[in-house]
């Protein structure tokens, strides 16, 4: 990233070739990178992803500016459909770089894959001879991944459970899991090949009658995860009281799990809307985020804020299981150039700036839950693409959305009727 790094003041004002010009800029993109924006996946690349392919479905590509993360300024690639989300996290972005920008560790890139055993007549006792034999595993591990294993990763270590015994209704019931280093990838077919690979060892050790149930990763990483902290001025967040409302926004999710689901759901808009932009599976960092929320048997915010001083200090911690080598990326041309922009090298890397976008999404939805309302900025936003919808094009869209934004009836019905009236006095 150039010198002018990713402040830019009033960057959702410019045109769209003023905005792809100075991203190209900032970020070294060429034309030809730019030209991906315009052709994005083409027929024949995606009839050799998925199956059944009948066309291309298409939603917007958009940056997020103003992100500070390690020291080293970013330019955020996110695709998602709802007004708002890279607007808020923007702001929020900039309200942190004024305190120091967003702090990050990651976890080492550890993925565990479960191998299920059944029928087993003396769990505990299959379950201690497993854990015996741990080196032997590694070994039918590490015959599975000889690749990886060449990249500095491959498994690392074993560990076996009971889950039901003999005269409960499933039976002996032991799981194993089996903890694999993946490097860059995000890693599930890697674990899944080991996880085939090691089944037949682990029924045998286990004992007659045992035989290999399931045999997959678990999306539940919670050996791998992301910490962001941030700290905010309160004077960027308008003063005492409205970052006092971030805190007490961020405890009432801590103390009720109806609250927390929509809490998350914020830390989720800045997250997917990265991973989906970098080719990575969002619904599986879906599923383990809200299985790391349930953990301790209650669901909790994976976000939390509190007052410190003169400063609102923010924490996140989930699951990130991520990658930038391998599954959609070898294929997605737009993915690829994602990464790029974002200037992401390392899994690690990519998981910082997830994180630090759900944790900005997050800031910015309490942030205006506590002020203003939520839908203040949202239908303003919105009311945008009603427009659009309703069948303006070019300068009128905006005219129509201000309008009916101000209105506070910001519906198809109203933004027709302003559009007729428009047309009428332009004629």
């Amino acid at each position: 990233m150039s010198s002018d790094g990713s402040r830019i003041p009033r960057f959702y004002r410019l045109p769209l070739g003023q905005r792809r010009a100075l991203i190209a800029q900032r970020a070294g993109l060429e034309p030809a990178d730019l030209a991906l924006l315009d052709e994005g996946l083409d027929l024949e690349t995606a009839d050799h992803m998925i199956e059944n392919v009948i066309g291309v479905h298409g939603l917007p590509f958009a940056v997020a500016v103003n992100f500070t993360i390690d020291g080293r300024d970013r330019i955020l690639p996110m695709v998602i459909e709802e007004p708002s989300v890279v607007a808020a996290a923007s702001n929020a972005a900039r309200m942190v770089r004024a305190g120091g920008g967003f702090t990050t560790t990651v976890d080492p890139p550890l993925m565990t894959a479960q191998v299920q055993l059944v029928d087993v007549a003396d769990p505990d006792a299959a379950a201690a001879r497993i854990v015996a034999a741990r080196e032997a595993i590694l070994v039918e591990a590490a015959a599975a991944s000889e690749r990886l294993i060449s990249r500095g990763g491959g498994p690392r270590d074993v560990g076996a459970r009971v889950l039901s015994r003999p005269g409960d209704p499933d039976g002996g019931l032991v799981v194993v899991h089996i903890d694999v280093d993946c490097c860059d990838a995000m890693g599930a077919n890697l674990v899944n090949s080991v996880a085939e690979a090691v089944a037949p060892l682990l029924a045998e050790l286990a004992g007659p009658p045992a035989r290999p149930g399931l045999r997959i990763l678990t999306n539940l990483c919670d050996r791998r995860l992301v910490h962001v902290r941030a700290r905010v001025p309160v004077g960027e967040l308008g003063g005492a009281d409205a970052a006092a409302g971030v805190a007490s926004a961020s405890r009432f999710a801590e103390l009720d799990p109806y609250r927390a689901a929509t809490h998350n759901k914020g830390v989720m808009n800045g997250v997917d809307a990265v991973l989906l932009a970098t080719g990575n599976d969002w619904r599986g960092v879906e599923a383990g985020a809200h299985a790391y929320a349930a953990r301790n048997g209650r669901y909790a915010p994976l976000a939390v804020w509190r007052l410190d001083g003169d400063m609102l200090a923010g924490e996140l911690t989930m699951p990130m299981a991520v990658g930038t080598v391998g599954g959609a990326l070898r294929a997605h041309p737009l993915a690829r150039l994602a990464l790029r922009l974002l200037g992401a090298v390392h899994a690690s890397e990519l998981a910082s700036a997830a994180g630090a976008a759900g944790l900005a999404s997050n800031l910015a939805a309490l942030r205006a839950l506590a002020g203003e309302g939520i839908q203040r900025g949202h239908m303003t936003l919105h009311a945008r693409a009603v427009a659009l919808a309703a069948g303006a094009r070019g300068d009128a869209i905006d005219r129509v959305a201000v309008e009916i934004a101000r209105s506070g009836d910001v519906s198809p019905e109203r933004a027709r009727s302003v559009l007729l009236r428009l047309a009428e006095v332009s004629k």
